[in-house]
């Protein structure tokens, strides 16, 4: 697929949004700029962006799909009670490159629990 001025825009609200939004989300952001732009637009351009390794989806328990500029292996905390999904990059894994002689070609850790935003909210 080729650049068209569409997907540019898609990829930049992904990369300057990190609060990994859903295609809903960079569909309203992306109308103020192309108003006409539909939501399959967005879904067909996200979609040929994460193909091409531009960006990263993050599957949701929700089914509803969210997106990663940080394309590079990293963690992520994700808020059961909110949904917010947090980039965790401190934890240093091994540099698994084979595991019981099956050859590891990429991984992704999701640690699930309640946020501090969410605790806080609680007490």
């Amino acid at each position: 697929m080729k650049n068209t001025k569409q997907k540019i825009l898609v990829l930049d609200i992904v990369n300057n949004n990190r609060c990994h939004s859903n295609a809903e989300d960079i569909y309203n952001i992306a109308r103020k700029t192309i108003p006409n732009i539909s939501l399959g637009t967005v879904y067909r351009n996200l979609n040929s962006l994460v193909e091409e390794k531009h960006i990263k989806r993050i599957k949701m328990d929700d089914g509803i799909d969210r997106f990663d500029n940080m394309i590079y292996p990293h963690d992520h905390f994700i808020c059961t009670k909110c949904n917010t999904i947090i980039d965790v990059d401190e934890v240093n894994h091994c540099d698994f490159k084979e595991i019981s002689g099956n050859k590891v070609m990429s991984y992704e850790i999701y640690y699930k629990g309640i946020c501090k935003n969410c605790l806080e909210e609680e007490k």
